[in-house]
């Protein structure tokens, strides 16, 4: 079980009333992994609280997502319990190679959400997945979800449908080979689709919400 701490709850105080909130509405006395949502805010007073929580056992876990290799290094650098977890955008075009490498010095698992890009960049149709794919009697979902396992990287795959639900557990009888991992980290932009936290319209959008 997975909570986040929210950027309007930022600052010790707040996490530390959202953490036990968090709890109350969970029905639960801890959760697996307790995360800050965004790099924004008093996010060093939220992990003060995080971290409390964890030592009394509030927690088995703490994290954050959405921190960039600079902010990640700020914070895993002065922080008591180094994070366990960044939860942040990676998929074929946004592969994170700078981040799993900073992310790997300091033993934080980095975790992906949107591991399928929410389909931007025609993400079902690349070529190169359909290819890989068809030579396992793979889909295009279960090619990239490999990949990223292949490269260390845990994935929250997405759906609503229970016959796609399955299918993306059936990614372990098959194993990419070396030249297959290359034809894909080609794929690689460095960039988000969604929105990037070193934008500054991005966090004044951030700041108008608190």
């Amino acid at each position: 079980m997975t909570t986040k701490i929210w950027i309007s709850n930022a600052g010790y105080e707040k996490a530390k009333a959202s953490i036990e909130e968090s709890l109350k509405k969970l029905k639960t006395d801890y959760v697996d992994l307790l995360l800050i949502h965004q790099p924004f805010g008093d996010y060093y007073g939220t992990y003060r609280a995080m971290e409390e929580a964890y030592k009394a056992g509030k927690a088995r876990a703490i994290g954050v997502s959405n921190f960039y290799p600079d902010r990640y290094i700020d914070i895993a650098h002065f922080a008591e319990v180094v994070p366990a977890v960044n939860q942040v955008e990676t998929h074929v075009f946004q592969q994170q190679k700078v981040a799993r490498e900073y992310l790997a010095k300091h033993n934080t698992q980095i975790m992906s959400w949107g591991p399928f890009a929410e389909g931007k960049n025609d993400f079902f149709n690349t070529p190169v997945l359909k290819e890989i794919g068809a030579k396992y009697g793979k889909s295009v979902a279960q090619v990239a979800l490999r990949f990223l396992l292949q490269n260390g990287v845990v994935v929250i795959p997405k759906s609503t449908h229970e016959e796609r639900m399955q299918e993306n557990f059936n990614v372990f009888d098959f194993v990419l080979t070396d030249e297959e991992m290359k034809q894909m980290e080609v794929l690689d932009t460095g960039k988000s689709l969604f929105f990037s936290h070193y934008s500054p319209e991005t966090v004044e959008w951030f700041m108008s919400i608190v």
